[in-house]
């Protein structure tokens, strides 16, 4: 009888997904590739040739790029190590919403080889990029001003300066000149 009941289980999130991709025209590949899965995998999930997946970094990468939690699939079990929801992510998930996006649209504004990125950081598993040059480019597809996102950009270089042992409170009149001018940089070039 268990087995009975696993088989409605997996095809219930088999055929979520499968809804999903049908619903948005989402090509399985690109899928797969904002996942960060073979496109055969995403065949067998749909096709129920292999189980749904229960492996919680993949459950929660499809999640994101279906807009809805990850506990919706029933293979999915907490992590031991929860996520840790920062305040860029918050800042993103509101600017996508207020812009009136889906998940999908959003990521489908970046080139194929960073959309996987792009979905662990919008669910909470990767920080912001360090390359100003990227977060440009978040604040382009969610266009909004680059001051605009710059905070966000500033306290995770702090972050990892305090990482590299640099003690910020130490070394005030320095940082707060690195960080002038990274803000006259950006304000110029906006």
């Amino acid at each position: 009888m268990t087995n009975k009941k696993d088989s409605i289980i997996k095809m219930k999130s088999s055929e979520m997904l499968y809804n999903f991709l049908e619903s948005t025209n989402l090509h399985k590949k690109d899928f797969a590739e904002m996942i960060g899965v073979t496109l055969s995998y995403v065949y067998n999930l749909i096709d129920e040739t292999i189980p749904f997946s229960t492996r919680s970094t993949t459950l929660e990468r499809i999640a994101t790029v279906m807009d809805i939690e990850p506990e919706e699939f029933s293979e999915y079990k907490i992590p031991q190590d929860p996520i840790l929801i920062d305040e860029t992510t918050e800042f993103l998930k509101q600017k996508i919403k207020e812009k009136k996006l889906t998940t999908l649209q959003f990521l489908k504004s970046f080139p194929r080889k960073q959309r996987l990125e792009m979905v662990d950081i919008i669910r909470g598993a990767r920080p912001l990029p360090l390359d100003w040059e990227e977060v440009s480019v978040i604040a382009q597809v969610l266009d909004i001003d680059k001051e605009e996102i710059y905070e966000y950009w500033e306290s995770r270089l702090k972050q990892l300066l305090k990482i590299s042992g640099f003690n910020i409170e130490n070394n005030e009149g320095l940082s707060t000149a690195i960080f002038d001018c990274a803000r006259n940089y950006i304000h110029k070039n906006s």
